[in-house]
């Protein structure tokens, strides 16, 4: 009898600290994500713009070197 209520005890308590292992898991894995959340969208709209203004460029240049044809032959 003894030993039927410190398996069930032992079972109980197992599945208690694999509860609280999941949770600790999870907590960290939200404060990384977090962190790595905060660090990353900066760096995304700062390389978004220089992407943008990259293939911004290319139009610009092209109209510009109309323009400097246009005025170098007339």
């Amino acid at each position: 009898m003894l030993t039927l209520l410190m398996t069930i005890l032992f079972c109980w308590l197992f599945f208690k600290v694999l509860k609280l292992a999941f949770r600790v898991t999870w907590g960290a894995a939200k404060i990384l994500a977090s962190v790595l959340f905060i660090a990353a969208v900066p760096l995304l709209i700062v390389c978004l713009l220089f992407a943008g203004g990259l293939v911004l460029l290319v139009p610009v240049a092209l109209v510009a070197a109309a323009f400097g044809l246009l005025k170098a032959c007339t």
